[in-house]
């Protein structure tokens, strides 16, 4: 979760306490959301957290390939899976 008083940070204080902000990150997993010009422009991510968000992306788009195999019948009934893999198997 942000913390907006602490995680919202101008590039000029990035810029010279980069490795204060990357010991802060890894430590509390809080984002760090940089600001340029008044805006925000990028988010710096621990890589345990970052991995986690491409993770459940993935499983995310995984579920919406399967939603939409639902919705155009691109399916197998449970026992004709069963006889396929059975037959793989002998």
């Amino acid at each position: 979760m942000v913390n907006l008083s602490t995680d919202i940070k101008p590039i000029s204080y990035i810029k010279s306490h980069t490795a204060e902000i990357i010991r802060q990150v890894g430590e509390n997993k809080n984002p760090v959301i940089i600001t340029q010009n008044g805006e925000a422009k990028a988010v710096i991510l621990d890589v345990d957290s970052y991995q986690n968000l491409v993770n459940a992306v993935n499983l995310m788009k995984l579920i919406s390939i399967g939603d939409q195999d639902l919705k155009n019948g691109k399916i197998v009934a449970h026992e004709e899976v069963k006889k396929r893999i059975s037959k793989i198997l002998e």
